[in-house]
């Protein structure tokens, strides 16, 4: 039996709430360097790590004699993912019709609106409808999850099959491409719009294969209390003030630092209380983190057009936060599970 890794999950977890804490403090600080969690969005490339990672384990094994095919692969994977893409889309589409602040319903008719969130069922990208440039405009975050299908494409139709020194040359020169963009821009904050698509296909590119790569090592660390320790780490590059090396910085992060603590987590071990906590994070992390941004674009444009002070705005934030929590645990439950339990049994 394959071992698991309560660790990564837990990992998961800790990214995705930074992430929900860092976009409703962005609604006030729209300047990175002045925020407070500087490089919060470097979660996105955390997660693309660790899928490269957990992709490796979960499925290396399964192919020729393990008996899954192409098309076994790419239907595991769809029903894994795709059931929350949709719920996202509808609740992206219902928020930006009743957004009392922006007044969706005025700028764009419903059915542009409607024809809008059935594309978004795909996870192809759509129309810009609020005109920020999105190529997912009713749940911004989408991006990526556009992303981990590309990165799951390459994996199923080359990466299973790549020997170990093929690999290590695709991560090599990933790396040199997304430290090039990082120190060219001064960050890897983008990708989510139509004209920095192709920074989207490199920020996917180095931390996923890297992490298959980690996986195949084998190469984990063992350290006491890994999954604080890790946390902890997380915590604070994310926090670390913005300097003139900024590129350098975040693309250190992502080529160093974050392999290093996978391959902690995945070498740590964890039990009782603490497990527990590992596995309900790692359960919500992905509903909280697909189901999240349409209530931030309400909470945002609140912060913009009524402009509240620390004391009204800091009550409204932690409530939200609270409120998203719920709503992945209930869609995780009531939901996400059922429909890939009916998935599974219809078309498996």
């Amino acid at each position: 039996m394959k071992p698991h890794y309560p660790i990564l999950d837990g990992l998961r977890g800790t990214a995705a709430i930074l992430v929900i804490i860092f976009h409703l403090v962005e609604a006030h600080f729209h300047v990175f360097a002045n925020h407070p969690i500087h490089h919060g969005y470097l979660a996105v490339d955390f997660f693309f790590l660790l899928s490269g990672f957990v992709v490796g384990y979960a499925y290396d094994d399964r192919w020729g004699q393990g008996g899954m095919s192409l098309w076994d692969f790419f239907k595991i994977r769809l029903i894994r993912l795709h059931p929350l893409v949709i719920l996202g889309a509808l609740i992206g589409a219902i928020c930006f019709w009743l957004d009392p602040y922006t007044n969706g319903f005025v700028h764009v008719g419903f059915l542009k609106l409607i024809g809008v969130t059935v594309m978004s069922f795909t996870l192809l990208p759509t129309p810009d409808i609020r005109g920020w440039g999105e190529t997912h405009s009713l749940n911004g975050p989408a991006w990526s999850l556009f992303q981990e299908y590309i990165a799951n494409l390459i994996y199923g139709l080359f990466g299973r099959k790549m020997s170990l020194y093929i690999l290590i040359g695709i991560v090599a020169i990933s790396g040199i491409t997304l430290t090039s963009v990082a120190v060219n821009r001064g960050d890897v904050a983008t990708g989510w719009g139509y004209e920095t698509f192709w920074i989207a296909v490199t920020r996917m590119m180095f931390p996923f294969f890297a992490g298959l790569l980690l996986f195949r090592s084998g190469k984990l660390i063992r350290i006491y209390n890994a999954y604080t320790v890790c946390s902890l780490l997380l915590i604070v590059l994310f926090c670390l003030p913005t300097t003139q090396y900024n590129g350098w910085y975040e693309s250190a992060c992502i080529i160093i630092a974050f392999p290093i603590i996978v391959a902690a987590g995945a070498g740590g071990q964890i039990s009782g209380r603490w497990a527990k906590l590992c596995k309900f994070s790692g359960d919500i992390s992905y509903p909280l983190y697909i189901l999240h941004y349409p209530f931030i674009y309400i909470y945002t444009a609140w912060v913009e057009v009524e402009k509240p002070s620390p004391t009204q705005s800091v009550p409204i934030a932690c409530a939200l936060l609270v409120f998203l929590i719920l709503l992945a645990y209930a869609a995780l439950k009531l939901y996400d599970e059922p429909a890939r339990a009916w998935l599974k049994k219809s078309f498996r």
